[in-house]
């Protein structure tokens, strides 16, 4: 189940409201998502009706989607145990016994492969829909793309292809997946390149990804002290910096949802871990809410950063899936059916490109603050009204050339 907040703009020239999704409890056993998240959402709707003027503002500019609970087999599993203290893993798989977060199409070996030989760096999934929408079967993180007899398969989880669809059915731009057992702001990506157990493995928006990491730690007091002890003796949290990780620095994920979505989608994702009970009282999750919801609110407005616009033909109309470019960041993004786009960025200043088969490309020069979200616009011709322009171009100088030599 999943609720959606939002209050729709109207004005045909207004940049469309982007999407935001937060989920939760994809763990079953790591419940403290799952109760901020409902949480969340009983605040922004009492705070809008209070007229609370950043959260209308918010809500007003928004689309919110908040899904609490993405395993509540695993959840009522680990509730159904008896007494307070709850073991580390009954009820973090679903009921299939599967682990969602290694279960999503591993698209991180695919990447590092392009990286080497060229290939596409963004919405990979384009060439596995087909094996997802059949049911069942993906390659694993073994998977040699040159050698397609090497293809071990797994089962997709009716969890794990819900959420493919969801994730491929509305342009998101910005999302969070809510864990528990640590207290760090994690991003991608999660999976190493060397196939190691751990290092630092940036993606192309590593700039980016650390500040929006930053603005959620930055407002939770646990997570960004500096003298925080480590959550059990023998962990290892040498990467957390200033409350947040490189996912693969940390430990070394395949088939986590959180790089899933930055490289099949336009969704920018991070895993946030809340607690280092798993599974703590009831009457402890006051404490945590007021621990996290600044940086649930501060998070959720990250989605208003970097460049915004839309892309058009010269007629107006709107070109859906153009391509946006960022000279020196390899990973594009795409326009929605309605030409709208979000590209996030950190302060500074780029060239965007918007392209699309059929169009001549732009290129615009643009300086993006911290915030709001720099509104660029593109208007791509045609190939087809080009040369109709410099057919018309030649006959206009055939004339002039006619009346000058007195043809």
């Amino acid at each position: 189940m999943t609720l959606q907040v939002c209050c729709q703009e109207t004005g045909a020239d207004a940049v469309r409201e982007p999407e935001f999704k937060y989920i939760g409890n994809m763990h079953g056993n790591e419940a403290v998502g799952r109760e901020l998240l409902i949480f969340l959402a009983q605040y922004l709707c009492n705070e809008f009706q209070k007229g609370n003027e950043s959260i209308v503002r918010l809500i007003h500019s928004t689309r919110i989607h908040i899904m609490p609970s993405l395993n509540p087999d695993g959840f009522e599993k680990a509730a159904s145990q008896p007494g307070e203290l709850k073991d580390w893993f009954v009820g973090r798989s679903n009921a299939q016994g599967i682990d969602l977060n290694r279960n999503f199409p591993d698209l991180d070996r695919i990447v590092y492969v392009n990286e080497k030989e060229g290939g596409p760096n963004h919405h990979l999934l384009k060439n596995l829909k087909k094996i997802v929408d059949q049911n069942t079967k993906w390659p694993r993180s073994d998977y040699q793309p040159c050698d397609p007899l090497n293809v071990w398969s797994v089962q997709l989880a009716p969890e794990t292809k819900a959420v493919i669809h969801w994730i491929m059915d509305i342009p998101f731009v910005l999302s969070a997946n809510l864990h528990g057992g640590d207290l760090v702001a994690n991003y991608p990506y999660d999976e190493t390149r060397g196939g190691g157990a751990h290092g630092y493995s940036s993606c192309p928006d590593d700039a980016i990804f650390q500040s929006l990491a930053r603005a959620y730690s930055s407002f939770n007091p646990p997570m960004s002290d500096p003298n925080r002890p480590p959550c059990r003796k023998n962990d290892d949290d040498s990467s957390f910096v200033e409350g947040t990780t490189n996912g693969a620095a940390w430990y070394s994920v395949p088939g986590g949802m959180q790089d899933f979505n930055y490289l099949s989608s336009n969704c920018f994702e991070i895993t946030v871990e809340l607690s280092c009970d798993k599974f703590p009282p009831e009457e402890t999750l006051q404490s945590y809410w007021e621990d996290n919801r600044n940086s649930l609110i501060s998070y959720l407005e990250q989605i208003h950063r970097g460049a915004k616009g839309f892309v058009r033909d010269l007629r107006g109309n709107p070109i859906a899936n153009a391509t946006i470019s960022v000279e020196g960041i390899d990973h594009d993004v795409t326009s929605a059916k309605d030409g709208d786009y979000w590209r996030l960025l950190v302060p500074g200043n780029y060239k965007l490109t918007a392209s699309a088969p059929g169009y001549l490309a732009v290129t615009k020069k643009v300086a993006v603050p911290y915030s709001p979200a720099v509104v660029v616009d593109f208007e791509l011709e045609s190939f087809s009204e080009r040369k109709e322009e410099e057919k018309e171009e030649l006959m206009e100088w055939w004339k002039m050339m006619s009346e000058t030599l007195n043809f």
